[in-house]
């Protein structure tokens, strides 16, 4: 007999040993780590020579988004929408669920305690009915040898964690589309006002080229196409209003709001990134390179949150497998009653007395239908599933440090390049027009320098745009926006 409860105190301690890597934090997978470092050095492609990549500090991503957007009415934007957006209210009650979730899961180191009266009446061939009752407090507890309880807190809390990063997602996404939707506001409105100046000066040129017809100097058809064009820059005010229209639209969605209008700042007022970049027009404050600083890869991995929550998806993912391991060994649980009761033993005594009953269980899978197992498995492929998808992840985050990059220095290029051919067509639209006046230009070489001059004016503009957008997806790109 005391050998085999040798064999038996053997088979337990053993079993435990065993179980021991069950209570292991968790720790990023070897290959993932060692992939993810390997990437670093060419993580931004072939912008890792360029001096704009700086030393952590000085990057642009470390800058909160009121010193990013120096705009005082963005700001002001900004913060509306972080306040009254439906998508981030969202988040914020996914947090408080898996706030929650938490919390029940830590609760389960705790024993449950319930309290279930019962009362009985019964009578045996018309005889007389007896009248029992309980009043017990019934208490179970289990133990927590193996890790199952420990394993599913950590993955509650891995949870938490990526619900707390994806509302910082959100809050970030919101800020971009937010400038970005302001930025395109202004940019309309200097679209509008070339075109309304374009309109009054086409105008004028129509009625000269109507007096000089009705005095036998320019014929019927040079009219009708100084007409044409002219209508045609009313239909591009009656789109831009359009767009402009449903840009505001589009922001009180985020902001929550009806529809009305949304103040805004002329364009080039503010500089975009930097308090600092106030030298030059408005076209390259958008865009000054010197203070567009990438930092280095790793601060990247840091601050962004789509890559913090690929990590803490994994971390879920690990404790999740640890969580079906344990379910192989062997569950103690502690059950227990106290209370008050008339009942013994089939015997009714009035007044009743203290009821006391204790028992400990000790459950040992042995064929669960292959539910563990298949539990297992999914657990570790999920875990390995989303090794994968953190590396490609940190990929796709240096893409698009590197496209945003890209984008920021072509724009800037285009814009040294639209400035100049302003110039161009500003002299050859003007000196067109005297020709014309004095007889020795046809209609058709004005109409074709003031349409030039005016869709170089609008691309221009558009320009400017397309730069203050590569700006801001550099800065979310790097992991900004998040402070």
């Amino acid at each position: 007999m005391k050998r085999f409860g040798n064999i038996i105190l053997t088979a337990a301690l053993g079993l435990m040993l065993t179980g021991c890597g069950l209570y292991k934090k968790y720790e990023q997978n070897s290959e993932v780590k060692l992939k993810t470092e390997s990437l670093l050095p060419s993580l931004y492609g072939d912008v890792a020579e360029n001096p704009l990549l700086t030393s952590p500090d000085s990057s642009i991503s470390v800058m909160s988004w009121r010193e990013f957007f120096t705009d005082p009415v963005l700001q002001q934007l900004i913060e509306q929408v972080l306040e009254n957006n439906t998508d981030l209210n969202t988040a914020r009650i996914a947090i408080e669920k898996s706030e929650a979730s938490l919390k029940a899961a830590r609760m389960a180191y705790l024993p449950s305690l319930y309290f279930s009266p019962k009362g009985t009446i019964a009578s045996f061939d018309g005889g007389a009915a007896s009248k029992t009752y309980e009043l017990p407090l019934q208490l179970s507890w289990d133990i927590d040898v193996f890790g199952s309880i420990t394993n599913k807190k950590r993955a509650a809390k891995a949870v938490l964690l990526q619900a707390q990063i994806y509302r910082e997602a959100v809050s970030v996404n919101l800020i971009s589309t937010t400038a970005q939707q302001y930025f395109l506001l202004q940019v309309l409105d200097r679209q509008l006002d070339i075109l309304t100046q374009t309109d009054s000066l086409w105008n004028a040129s129509l009625e000269t080229q109507k007096a000089m017809w009705e005095n036998g100097k320019a014929y019927s058809t040079s009219v009708n196409q100084m007409e044409a064009s002219y209508l045609d820059v009313k239909t591009h005010i009656v789109d831009t209003r359009r767009n402009i229209r449903s840009v505001e639209n589009a922001l009180c969605n985020l902001l929550a709001v009806t529809p009305r209008h949304i103040n805004r700042m002329k364009w080039g007022s503010s500089a975009l990134h930097h308090p600092d970049a106030q030298q030059g027009d408005a076209g390259e404050r958008m865009f000054d390179t010197q203070y567009l600083r990438l930092g280095v890869p790793a601060t990247m991995l840091e601050l962004r949150p789509d890559i913090r929550m690929a990590n803490h998806a994994m971390e879920e993912a690990f404790y999740n497998t640890q969580a079906a391991r344990s379910a192989f060994f062997p569950k103690i649980s502690l059950g227990g009653l106290v209370g008050w009761t008339n009942s013994a033993g089939g015997v009714v005594t009035n007044p009743g007395s203290i009821l006391l009953s204790a028992v400990g269980q000790l459950t040992q899978p042995v064929f669960a239908r292959g539910s563990l197992i298949a539990d297992k498995k999914i657990a570790k492929l999920t875990e390995k599933d989303l090794q994968k998808k953190y590396v490609q992840t940190v990929i796709d985050a240096g893409n698009q440090v590197n496209q945003a990059m890209a984008d920021c220095m072509a724009a800037r290029e285009k814009f040294q390049y639209y400035r100049r051919q302003l110039q161009v067509l500003h002299e050859a639209y003007k000196g067109t027009h005297e020709l014309m006046d004095n007889g020795k230009a046809s209609y058709l070489e004005v109409l074709t320098a003031q349409e030039s001059l005016l869709n170089s004016q609008l691309n221009e503009a558009m320009n400017m745009y397309n730069a203050s957008q590569a700006v801001i997806a550099l800065y979310i790109a790097l992991g900004g926006g998040t402070k």
